[in-house]
């Protein structure tokens, strides 16, 4: 196995396992955010977590420890930001945060869309913070997620983006309630809502089709 192999590994066991943790804080009603920007240690908590996921997952935290040393070390990347600011979280790919009593499935269903929004490098820290806080007070949609400082092949520009999601897309009520709360946070332009059901196809923007349901 080569380098390269080695380190498309450790990126998928460290995806999975940092999507565990979130999980698991999630359920345990306390999400990493608070833990993290709170400034308050869960080291035992994250090592109990840590070792649930060995039980659970021994051949990829064999591959975790390819990259990192020690479950310290990932500790302390998350302290640091990995995971909870996207500028600082170069791990993965996405941060998501679901509202407190979401399944964590639901935005895989088939009913479920979401809005897209695009946004500067310099503004997406300040802007995530406002939409994460606002799902987690139940205040927004179902759940959001946004890309992160990890490089990604699939990126199409510099912006990064984020989608915030709403149970039903027919609910044409709370999908634009959901868009007026993103206007008083700052996001006036235009933007696209785009059903899971043309995600599921594959199918994606392109010159003469549309593919978004909603625009407001």
């Amino acid at each position: 196995m080569d380098r390269s192999e080695i380190e498309a590994l450790a990126d998928i066991a460290y995806g999975i396992f940092e999507h565990y943790l979130t999980t698991q804080f999630h359920l345990r009603k306390t999400p990493l955010f608070l833990l993290v920007e709170e400034g308050k240690s869960f080291q035992n908590e994250f090592n109990e977590i840590y070792i649930q996921f060995k039980e659970l997952y021994p051949e990829l935290v064999t591959h975790l420890l390819e990259r990192f040393t020690s479950p310290d070390d990932m500790y302390q990347l998350i302290i640091e930001g990995e995971g909870v600011i996207p500028t600082k979280t170069t791990q993965s790919y996405w941060i998501i945060q679901d509202a407190p009593d979401t399944d964590p499935h639901a935005t895989e269903d088939e009913r479920a869309g979401k809005w897209l929004i695009f946004i500067n490098p310099d503004l997406v820290d300040e802007i995530w913070k406002k939409i994460r806080d606002l799902t987690w007070k139940n205040e927004l949609g179902i759940s959001a997620k946004v890309s992160t400082a990890k490089k990604n092949p699939d990126s199409r520009d510099y912006r990064k983006v984020m989608y915030v999601y709403t149970a039903d897309w027919e609910n044409e009520e709370e999908v634009m309630q959901v868009r007026e709360k993103l206007r008083s946070i700052g996001i006036t332009d235009r933007i696209g809502y785009k059903r899971n059901i043309e995600t599921f196809k594959g199918e994606y923007a392109s010159k003469g089709k549309r593919v978004t349901y909603y625009n407001a």
